[in-house]
């Protein structure tokens, strides 16, 4: 992988994969506890990006994967995640392109989008109508202690559970993690700053963020669509990567004449 320094100095990792041709190319943001193969490179997201003559280039975010993994809260607050995307569209001198995150990526993704002039358009996975609202952050006190206690078994909410179980699979730096969660992160911004083309994407057994036909509509220029899976499978559907794929060569082909989705 290669590196970069952001804003801050935090080395960061990334990937890229395919060969740059004239559509803009994609940068991929994944989720919370995951990283970029976990994410996107198992999942064959980004074979099939590649396959279609993407040039494709995933960050593993900052406590993630094989960038640096702080374990002091404030160096994830203040939008960190928004500004090191920002960061690495300076550092490869990418004058427009389409951005897809996953859970936590595509909570970064909608807040960039909205700031972003270099945004083509946006795919939002993994979330829905919860978006932007308080459970998750009022749950995330517990979700760091579930990640920092000694006796997973003792975890008795069940999505703090499922969090640390998560990190443990990925090998993930758990304090990091919990350091995130800790944060004071910026709120997102009202989905009626988000201009661009948008496909919202989640799993149909995705009990944790609500639905993606109310988060669309939120978005001016948005549609929904559902796979098959869960939170942490919904990826692996085929049919993940193929809406990703056709949705994109959709956003291109109509952006000569600007019409809408």
């Amino acid at each position: 992988m290669s590196s970069f320094e952001s804003f801050d100095g935090t080395s960061l990792a990334y990937e890229t994969c395919g060969a740059l041709g004239d559509a803009p190319p994609v940068l991929l943001l994944h989720g919370f506890a995951a990283d970029s193969n976990a994410n996107w490179v198992r999942p064959r997201v980004v074979g099939a990006l590649v396959a279609a003559g993407r040039h494709v280039v995933a960050l593993d975010a900052r406590g993630h994967g094989s960038s640096a993994k702080p374990h002091d809260p404030a160096a994830y607050g203040d939008d960190a995640m928004v500004r090191d995307a920002q960061c690495l569209l300076d550092h490869l001198r990418f004058e427009q392109v389409h951005v897809c995150g996953y859970s936590m990526g595509a909570m970064t993704t909608f807040a960039l989008v909205a700031r972003e002039p270099r945004a083509r358009s946006a795919v939002l996975g993994g979330v829905g109508a919860r978006l932007g609202g308080r459970q998750l952050a009022e749950r995330a006190p517990v979700i760091a202690d579930a990640l920092l206690t000694g006796d997973a078994a003792s975890i008795t909410d069940r999505t703090a559970a499922a969090f640390r179980a998560f990190a443990d699979s990925t090998g993930a730096d758990r304090a990091a993690l919990a350091a995130i969660q800790r944060s004071r992160r910026a709120s997102l911004p009202d989905a009626s700053a988000i201009a661009v083309p948008t496909l919202v994407i989640t799993g149909d057994h995705d009990t944790l963020v609500g639905s993606p036909d109310a988060l669309a509509a939120r978005i001016s220029n948005a549609i929904a669509k559902v796979v098959s899976g869960d939170h942490l499978s919904a990826v692996f559907d085929p049919a993940f990567r193929e809406a990703i794929v056709a949705f994109l060569a959709d956003v291109d082909a109509r952006s000569s004449s600007e019409l809408p989705l």
